[in-house]
């Protein structure tokens, strides 16, 4: 009786997208942050090259400069991937796309830059970072700036589900997705978080922690027709998970086939 009491509830709050809109999202295995390695940093214009040449669909992280635009790139701060300071939100993109990526010769790009780099040739998923003391608006309209004519399979996704909920009203057309981790969260408050969340973001899919999998929730929502993806895909244990529990897998290093 809970469980279909919860399902018409998701039914309703949250109603599953058209099979045809997201078929293609199980279709592809993904490159986290693209096809990275040593000498070939996370998120940059090398490892989406070599994704691309290995048939292999991108993940990549985005978040806005400091005038606005949408960057690709993960961390909060400059330190960790290059030899610069400063917080991204401070700087701007001219000022960005000047700096190098640490142990290589490519530099930060821009999310118009990859895109065009991808041309539609894979899917892309363009993981949107957001902080709760921060609206959500203008990185997703940078982000829907960028996509304007963009041909080829591609598809925002957010652990915030304010993200989700922003595209479902201002560009119904952009696949979207919750990103989730159940972290410590197991019992029946998580599992009412994670109902609030979707209820709220609206999504066509979800981009699951492989580590919760198998999971009850993603069961249920893949069941109701949300394709279900997982990350991060790092080993072939973890691998066999994957295409045990969800539709694709978002992988790196020996995750990858």
């Amino acid at each position: 009786m809970r469980s279909l009491l919860s399902k018409a509830l998701d039914d309703w709050r949250s109603p599953p997208p058209r099979a045809a809109r997201v078929k293609w999202l199980g279709e592809w295995d993904y490159a986290h942050r693209g096809l990275h390695a040593s000498g070939t940093p996370e998120n940059s214009p090398s490892a989406f090259a070599d994704a691309i040449a290995a048939g292999m669909g991108i993940e990549l992280d985005v978040q806005r400069t400091g005038d606005g635009e949408a960057l690709v790139f993960h961390d909060w701060e400059l330190d960790r991937l290059t030899d610069a300071k400063g917080a991204v939100l401070d700087i701007p993109l001219a000022r960005l796309e000047t700096i190098a990526l640490s142990g290589s010769s490519d530099n930060i790009p821009s999310l118009d830059r990859v895109l065009t780099q991808i041309a539609g040739r894979v899917p892309v998923l363009i993981e949107i970072k957001s902080k709760r003391d921060k609206g959500v608006r203008p990185l997703c309209l940078a982000v829907r700036r960028a996509l304007e004519g963009y041909r080829g399979h591609h598809a925002v996704m957010s652990f915030d589900p304010r993200v989700s909920r922003w595209f479902a009203v201002h560009s119904p057309r952009t696949v979207r997705g919750l990103v989730v981790t159940e972290e410590n969260e197991k019992g029946w408050r998580g599992d009412w978080r994670r109902r609030f969340s979707l209820w709220h973001a609206r999504p066509d899919f979800l981009a699951y922690d492989v580590r919760d999998l198998p999971s009850k929730f993603a069961a249920s929502q893949r069941a109701r027709g949300l394709p279900v993806l997982t990350w991060t895909v790092r080993s072939p244990d973890l691998r066999e998970v994957a295409l045990a529990y969800a539709d694709a897998p978002i992988a790196e290093g020996d995750g990858i086939e």
